[in-house]
């Protein structure tokens, strides 16, 4: 847990796209949203999801890095709405 925070809050993206997720976290729906974007067929756990989440953004970093003609801004913003919604539910359970 603490290796994957860690990680988290070194994890480095453009300001725009952060803002952008921000923005975007109030319209979060775990049920609706998280199944499309981790290809998954039931929901996930927020560790587990957070895991599959930072494997698809990173996938998704690289396309953006490397001008990739199929990289998605909108999805790219998908995944950080998810992934930030994710741990701040990861956060509140260990918190508690």
């Amino acid at each position: 847990m603490t290796d994957l925070m860690t990680f988290l809050n070194t994890l480095r993206r453009p300001r725009l796209l952060i803002r952008a997720a921000r923005f975007g976290l109030t319209s979060y729906s775990r049920e609706r949203d998280l199944l499309r974007l981790v290809n998954d067929e039931k929901l996930p756990g927020p560790g587990r999801a957070v895991t599959q989440l930072m494997n698809v953004e990173g996938d998704m970093e690289e396309r953006r890095k490397t001008g990739d003609a199929s990289y998605s801004i909108a999805r790219h913003v998908e995944l950080l709405i998810a992934l930030m919604a994710e741990i701040q539910i990861l956060r509140t359970r260990c918190a508690s």
